[in-house]
């Protein structure tokens, strides 16, 4: 394989940039051409694709966001959207494709495996959600980021003795939350993965007074529901002078870490490795430190992520 795609897909990480700047590193080191396709999958289809030098990914490891640009585009699930991407791969030459994303990107790149196309996916996304993987290019970013904005609050709940429930990102996951609710000290970590009593909740925090806490800190996932509503289902036991942040897109935003960037360039680096050998249909994950390869058919058909329980428990052991 002589020249190979990238693209990044969906919802944008910190580390994207990383992750392509490798790609096209480690081709040209190893003699191929790199190609990027703009916006996504809609890119792909539309034909805004160009070819990258060494200098298109110059000073670009430290920003965050995708430098290809991303975007939504469902069409892609259609034939008819497959076939048009195929064919502007093929009118360009492309003979195998990168697709860095989440889990929409990942089922674009199964689509494409499906029809014959040789495609390797890398787990992009601030959720941590995708199979096949202990941890996503961007989640650390994320994690640490609403790490800092906690610590923010924590200081303004102490002065005015309040209860805050902090909604954060993670679609159906609760990663996010725990590694952050851990991280911070929470008194409550709230996940779609667990179920809650909103009556526990109301207690836990009397309990909390009981023994001199001047503050709560909820940590609520996005899954489960919004913070508004959370905090108006608290209201309606007790005043707690609840108070709710939404850190939204912050989270996605931001450059990425120390590991975001190694795993993003090692990703990178070994997509390119297996498309040169001529091998597609599979995507990259790391367990227990190392990268390894799945056949993207079986990860998407037979694999679930699941988050790490063991974190919730300790929470709870530990934050009272």
């Amino acid at each position: 394989m002589k020249r190979i795609g990238v693209l990044t897909s969906g919802g944008d990480s910190p580390g994207m940039n990383a992750a392509v700047r490798a790609v096209v590193r480690k081709a040209l080191y190893e003699g191929m051409e790199v190609y990027g396709i703009n916006y996504g999958f809609a890119g792909l289809v539309a034909g805004d694709i160009r070819k990258l030098t060494r200098r298109d990914v110059g000073d670009i490891i430290q920003r965050g966001g995708t430098f290809l640009y991303s975007a939504r585009y469902p069409q892609f699930a259609t034939e008819e959207g497959q076939l048009k991407g195929i064919e502007q791969l093929n009118r360009f030459g492309i003979e195998g494709l990168v697709v860095v994303g989440g889990d929409g990107s990942y089922r674009g790149a199964y689509a494409l495996t499906k029809r014959g196309y040789p495609c390797i996916g890398l787990p992009g996304t601030i959720d941590n959600d995708i199979p096949g993987t202990d941890y996503t290019i961007g989640f650390d970013t994320a994690i640490n980021t609403v790490l800092d904005a906690l610590d923010r609050i924590r200081d303004t709940a102490t002065s005015h003795v309040r209860t805050f429930v902090i909604e954060v990102m993670g679609r159906d996951a609760g990663d996010i939350a725990l590694w952050a609710g851990v991280a911070s000290g929470a008194e409550q970590i709230i996940i779609p993965e667990k179920g809650f009593d909103i009556t526990g909740v109301a207690d836990n925090i009397r309990e909390g007074r009981e023994k001199g806490k001047k503050h709560t800190i909820i940590v609520l996932a996005e899954g489960v529901m919004d913070g508004k509503e959370f905090a108006e289902k608290l209201d309606a036991i007790d005043n707690f002078h609840v108070r709710v942040t939404v850190l939204g897109h912050v989270q996605r935003g931001g450059s990425p870490t120390a590991r975001d960037r190694v795993l993003a360039s090692q990703f990178g680096a070994g997509a390119v490795e297996y498309l040169k050998a001529d091998k597609g249909g599979l995507c990259l994950g790391l367990r227990n430190e190392k990268i390894v390869a799945h056949d993207i058919v079986d990860t998407l058909d037979n694999m679930k992520h699941k988050p790490n329980l063991d974190l919730y428990k300790l929470n709870k052991e530990i934050s009272s």
